[in-house]
């Protein structure tokens, strides 16, 4: 009878023992292997301890790889929304009509920062808007919290580790805590980098001996247009050019690696909007075909410099976005071609497409749900291979078509 009662306690306990509990004991053992590594990075055993006392995995971020747990995967718009629900004319209207005021501002910095950097002031003022709204949005997160957990048990630990280590040598060099707020991907800031990235190319732009993204607005912008020189900003050039496709176009040559100067594409059909005159610079460039709805909605051929804003960050409809209202903020207008009306499909039923996709050859790249420029060619490849119409847009119909 003991020993029943024993076990019946025994098993109680377990209960009451969630993984939770079992996560925290692990978590504080990893914490305490990074101190090495903070250590060669100049971090004080005061500083590590102070940011690391009392800290605990948050698991209800998503992105995380957490053994017998569902995956949740990230919402971010970019990657959740259509082009038409993220691409929203009030949203650009509110943000140029800011921008401008902003410009006029900030004109002399914006000047020494094209100067020195090589990217308009438009374009770095568009970052900040679509990162804070103009500082206005208050980041969610701990960075140092966010950072530990996406490196403890997120699905790139190892990139996630070396933030991790930079977010602590910020704390050691002066960094307070209290601004130290992210995204649910740690990212800091009025215009948003990462902690190594703070390191690779933060400036003090104002002058006072500190580089500041968090308070100082040109110290910001300076920063985001130097990350951008550094990934390869070429001044002068466009980031796109918006044009009207022809009816026979093939949206499944829309990929980085089909490249041609934009007088080719011209020659074959493809109109720039407006009836834009486009000098000899522009018609030397070489760039891609982008069409982010497939044959439905605006197309565009974008050079070097669209892909340099898609380093900042890896969605076409952010770079769509940043690089729209940077010229509507210098007084462009709306999109020529409207963005339909088009449907997404969820994310798990377009990682089923890409699955399919790789099996038959067609599609080699990461299994994200994102139907990104490499997944609407490779099912346009699939559409034209099964006698489909070819648009390159992941509908419900051409779903059922693969699972038949």
């Amino acid at each position: 009878m003991t020993s029943r009662v024993g076990l019946i306690a025994a098993l109680l306990f377990a209960t009451l023992l969630t993984p939770a509990h079992a996560v925290d004991a692990a978590f504080q053992q990893w914490l305490a292997q990074q101190w090495p590594a903070a250590q060669a990075l100049g971090v004080s055993r005061a500083t590590f301890d102070a940011a690391t006392r009392g800290l605990e995995p948050d698991l209800s971020l998503p992105d995380l790889a957490i053994p017998g747990q569902a995956e949740k995967a990230p919402q971010q718009p970019e990657f959740v929304q259509t082009p038409a629900q993220y691409l929203r004319e009030t949203s650009f209207d509110r943000l140029a009509t800011r921008g401008r005021q902003l410009a006029t501002q900030y004109r002399d910095t914006l000047a020494r920062i094209e100067k020195e950097f090589g990217v308009p002031g438009n374009v770095v003022l568009a970052i900040w808007a679509r990162e804070t709204d103009y500082g206005g949005y208050q980041l969610p997160h701990d960075a140092i919290r966010v950072l530990a957990t996406q490196a403890y048990v997120g699905k790139r630990k190892e990139f996630f580790q070396n933030e991790f280590l930079h977010a602590l040598k910020m704390l050691q060099d002066g960094v307070s805590r209290a601004d130290m707020r992210s995204s649910w991907g740690g990212a800091l800031g009025l215009t948003q980098f990462l902690p190594s990235e703070f390191y690779k190319y933060s400036v003090d732009f104002d002058g006072d001996g500190r580089a500041d993204i968090w308070h100082s607005v040109p110290d910001a912008l300076a920063s985001a247009a130097k990350q951008l020189a550094g990934k390869g900003w070429r001044p002068g050039e466009p980031w796109a050019i918006e044009v009207r496709a022809p009816a026979n176009a093939d949206c499944s040559v829309g990929v980085p690696e089909v490249t041609r100067p934009v007088g080719e594409w011209v020659k074959r059909g493809f109109a720039p909007s407006f009836g834009r005159k486009l000098s000899a610079a522009d018609l030397s460039y070489d760039a891609s075909l982008l069409q982010p709805e497939g044959s439905y909605g605006p197309s565009f051929l974008t050079p070097k410099n669209y892909f340099v804003l898609k380093d900042y960050n890896y969605s076409d409809l952010y770079v769509l976005f940043v690089g729209h209202l940077s010229e509507r903020i210098a007084g462009a207008r709306p999109f020529e071609t409207p963005w339909s009306k088009n449907a997404q499909l969820k994310t798990s039923d377009v990682e089923t497409m890409q699955r399919r996709l790789t099996a038959l050859g067609l599609y080699k790249d990461k299994i994200d749900g994102k139907a990104g420029m490499l997944t609407r060619a490779a099912l346009g490849a699939y559409q034209k291979k099964n006698g489909l119409k070819v648009d390159c847009w992941p509908t419900a119909a051409v779903l059922e078509h693969m699972r038949r």
